[in-house]
């Protein structure tokens, strides 16, 4: 069973949660508002990159 576990970051009103998980092939994360909607896998060295980058508010989204 995966343990998929809220970000610290997320919105405190419970509007934008993010979740992440471990998982055997590298890192989940997923909208914890729609769980049964999927994932994205990540490798733990590009789940790595995308925190740092997120950190450094340098993401185009």
């Amino acid at each position: 069973m995966i343990e998929w576990r809220k970000a610290r970051r997320s919105n405190a009103s419970g509007n934008e949660c993010v979740e992440v998980a471990a998982l055997a092939e590298g890192r989940g994360i997923r909208d914890s508002k729609a769980p049964d909607a999927g994932h994205l896998t990540l490798t733990p060295t590009s789940f790595t990159r995308l925190i740092t980058r997120a950190k450094r508010g340098d993401l185009d989204l």
